[in-house]
């Protein structure tokens, strides 16, 4: 097998074995809606992580037991809002972000260096010996540069989304700051949405609705996006993307 057979072999395999995976679970979905995944324990997922987080000393909890409220109640008989572990409160995302930077830079540089040598002990006379014969001394050596650069840089981005998930609570911190984690998926044809959420919220935060907004989440973890074949034609061919990396030029 000669080289060039042989590296254009090398190449095909390594095609083959970047795809494979993908390929497979692409082909088999030829015909049909992408499948839902199933409804699932989120501290049982594989990318699911224990939060461990700095915690204040934790304060002594005041009993009353003659009075008919309730410490942290918002309700006289009852509190509606999510607060143990398996309880689901609703997550509104309202994102509207924009950004726009215009950059300029431009910088210029001229220099200019002159030598001479019109005493030197004597010797300047004598440099036409170990130099050419045209060389004067008063006039050795003129050095001179020049250098410019500009540069130029624009960003406009705009982003809206609009979103409402329901999360359940995974954790309770020992302050008493809650984990949360929700997911959705929609199927419209051949096109699966999904959104996914994750954070740690107060409970004093969350409204008498059983709501909370995304700017209260710390830690937030916001994905939008989907899968099927709108989003396959949207991305470049896996050649094409293993070439925008190994390629240095």
């Amino acid at each position: 097998m000669s080289k060039n057979r042989f590296l254009t072999f090398g190449v095909l395999v390594l095609a083959v074995a970047l795809t494979g995976c993908g390929s497979a679970s692409r082909l088999k979905n030829i015909g049909k809606a992408p499948d839902l995944k199933p409804i699932e324990n989120p501290t049982q997922t594989k990318d699911y992580q224990r939060v461990s987080m700095p915690m204040p000393s934790p304060e002594p909890v005041v009993y009353q037991p003659n009075s008919l409220w309730r410490s942290g109640a918002r309700t006289f008989f009852n509190d509606q809002r999510a607060a143990r572990i398996g309880d689901i409160l609703t997550v509104n995302i309202d994102i509207t972000d924009n950004a726009s930077v215009d950059n300029t830079t431009a910088r210029s540089r001229n220099s200019s260096e002159d030598s001479n040598i019109t005493k030197l002990l004597g010797f300047e006379t004598r440099l036409n010996q170990i130099l050419p014969d045209a060389v004067d001394p008063a006039n050795l050596a003129a050095l001179g540069s020049t250098s410019s650069s500009t540069g130029t840089g624009t960003v406009d981005r705009s982003e809206t989304i609009n979103l409402t998930v329901a999360a359940v609570i995974t954790q309770t911190l020992p302050n008493g700051n809650l984990v949360i984690r929700g997911s959705q998926e929609v199927r419209v044809n051949y096109e699966v949405r999904e959104l996914f959420v994750t954070g740690i919220v107060r409970p004093e935060d969350i409204s008498n609705q059983n709501t909370i907004s995304h700017t209260q989440i710390a830690e937030a973890r916001i994905s939008y996006g989907g899968r099927g074949q709108i989003t396959d034609m949207q991305q470049p061919r896996y050649g094409q993307q293993v070439m925008d990396i190994i390629m240095p030029f």
